[in-house]
């Protein structure tokens, strides 16, 4: 069974992640085969817009915490090519069909989308303060959110697809089983648009987007290094374990008072 599906319904292509029994959790097989689907859209010249999905009560748990511990390799192993919707190099829009479960590196897939429809049932979370030493710092800048609803997003609370209506970081809702055909509906409408606007509109509005700047990206590299990084592999063998975390925060306890500042 293919760990990634495709559909094609005219110009549109449906690109459907397939670990169903994990939730389409992201292990080594499915991101080189998600890079490959990437790169033949990039290059396909019969093919204008994707539709990205999952298959079953999950569009992307995120990393898959039990290879992960295997390899004892946090985050997952390096895949040998590129993948243009992760690197930006796919100038081609992406509409994203949540079906369910968005967790993680999940949520950031969805957040690599340019027009998102998600299942009324669907939760999201930004995972990164329970698995790495600095929490998603950036999720709620990018997507333009409030202060307080970015402290809640980095702090790794979740999110109903309702929640994220309201605030606008989601298009439409669907009930799971119809996700798909209403994001196709979106396609189609950008279908109908010149092309030239379409590639153009796509090119102008992802430069838009807020970015977190030089400064504060150095400041978040030394804080992923601010910690007793034993924790992280801990976190996923908790995970994998079913138990409670033991977290030891620290190599010296006097570290929890001597944060690095912006430079």
């Amino acid at each position: 069974m293919a760990v990634v599906e495709t559909e094609t319904r005219g110009q549109v292509l449906i690109v459907r992640m397939n670990r169903p029994e994990v939730l389409n959790a992201l292990n080594y097989e499915l991101r080189v085969s998600l890079a490959e689907t990437w790169t033949m859209f990039r290059e396909s010249s019969d093919l204008e817009v994707a539709v990205f999905t999952g298959t079953g009560r999950g569009f992307c748990a995120g990393e898959d915490m039990k290879e992960a511990l295997k390899d004892n390799t946090p985050g997952g192993r390096s895949i040998p090519i590129a993948d243009p919707f992760k690197d930006g190099t796919l100038e081609k829009p992406v509409i994203g069909a949540i079906n369910g479960f968005a967790m993680g590196g999940g949520f950031m897939l969805v957040e690599g989308t340019d027009l998102r429809v998600a299942a009324d049932n669907a939760i999201f979370e930004v995972s990164e303060a329970k698995r790495w030493l600095l929490g998603g710092y950036n999720h709620g800048h990018i997507a333009n959110m409030p202060f307080p609803v970015a402290m809640e997003m980095a702090m790794g609370f979740r999110f109903t697809a309702q929640r994220f209506y309201e605030l606008g970081f989601v298009n439409r809702l669907a009930p799971a089983e119809k996700v798909v055909d209403v994001a196709v509906e979106m396609a189609e409408h950008l279908l109908t648009l010149p092309p030239a606007a379409r590639v153009n509109t796509v090119h102008m509005m992802r430069r838009m987007r807020p970015q977190v700047s030089s400064a504060h990206a150095a400041l978040a590299s030394r804080l992923h290094e601010h910690g007793d990084k034993s924790d992280l592999i801990e976190s996923r063998a908790a995970f994998a374990e079913k138990r409670k975390p033991n977290f030891k925060g620290w190599l010296k306890p006097e570290d929890r008072f001597n944060l690095p500042e912006l430079e």
